[in-house]
């Protein structure tokens, strides 16, 4: 599986010089990686207004595949993809068995046989209906992996560029109206866009974000003790800095934020391109064991990695 949780550049830049696409020749060759199954939000196959080549040919493959019934799981099915699919003479009805909805379990990975699901938490069909045209980053994939080794079990959050207002709506629907929190308990966060204060909160403050309620539970009380929390970023800035006044993520507000939940849970609150230093970051590989995750570390000598002490499932 490929999942591809949204249009956005930054998040699909190189696809289509590395994988093989079945739509177009052009992207086929034997140096490149076949996809057996694509994920993707409904919103990739049903927008138009894409501003990229590149998304456009991944946008190509999506629809492609989902024309021909296979080889592509799509989540979420609001009134735009039917409308779409009566469009292009497809039946919806004949496409459901590719079709996951949020709050199901997709079907090509189970944790018994394979060691990892993932439970689909967004988008929502009745938000994206409320739209004139697609948000990318509020109809973007938000998932729970949960890995199991050993019959010990590790959780962990995919977040992509979801704002607060969608964190408010998984949080309502997962622990409220569904009774089902424990799809929200984290040993892992992949925290949302890239550090920015708007997933945390409507304002950014002036040294720290406070969350909105719904954000605060999810972070404060359903993270594991000794918790990874990772920002795809570049690094923090510095208070006053260039950079600090950039109105793009990362934001040092919400890293603020994110660093007390660090403390609270006496875990490791991780940036992608400050590890293992600013200077020169390597890529951050977390390991999931039947001891839980861990963060390897950059070893002082080449033959040698050391490891951080596993996050611990609270309770």
């Amino acid at each position: 599986m490929v999942a591809f949780t949204h249009l956005d550049e930054d998040h699909y830049k190189g696809a289509t010089e590395f994988f093989w696409f079945d739509h177009a020749k052009k992207y086929q060759g034997d140096n490149r990686v076949r996809i057996k199954v694509m994920w993707v939000p409904a919103a990739v196959i049903t927008e138009e207004a894409v501003d990229k080549e590149e998304g456009r040919v991944i946008r190509q493959e999506a629809r492609h595949r989902f024309k021909q019934g296979k080889g592509v799981r799509v989540f979420s099915r609001p009134e735009r993809l039917k409308a779409w699919c009566e469009k292009n003479g497809i039946s919806l009805k004949e496409r459901l068995n590719i079709i996951t909805d949020a709050g199901k379990i997709a079907p090509e990975l189970k944790k018994d046989s394979d060691g990892i699901e993932f439970f689909v938490h967004s988008p929502f069909a009745k938000r994206m209906n409320g739209r004139e045209v697609e948000d990318r980053n509020d109809d973007c994939l938000v998932m729970q992996a949960v890995f199991q080794v050993a019959g010990v079990e590790t959780k962990m959050l995919l977040m992509s560029d979801v704002t607060h207002e969608i964190i408010t709506d998984i949080v309502d629907v997962t622990k409220n109206k569904k009774d089902r929190p424990e799809r929200l308990e984290w040993d892992i966060v992949k925290i949302p866009h890239h550090c920015s204060y708007l997933s945390i909160g409507p304002e950014k403050g002036n040294d720290k974000t406070e969350p909105v309620p719904d954000v605060a539970w999810l972070y404060e009380n359903q993270g594991a003790d000794r918790g990874i929390l990772v920002a795809t970023s570049d690094p923090i800035p510095a208070k006053g800095s260039k950079e600090d006044k950039d109105s793009y993520p990362p934001h040092r507000q919400a890293a603020n934020y994110y660093k007390d939940i660090e403390t609270q849970l006496n875990g490791e609150f991780m940036v992608t391109m400050q590890h293992p230093k600013k200077t020169a970051p390597k890529p951050l590989v977390i390991e999931i064991e039947s001891t839980g995750a861990t963060v390897k570390k950059q070893a002082s000598t080449a033959a040698v990695a050391a490891m951080s002490a596993p996050a611990l499932r609270a309770g």
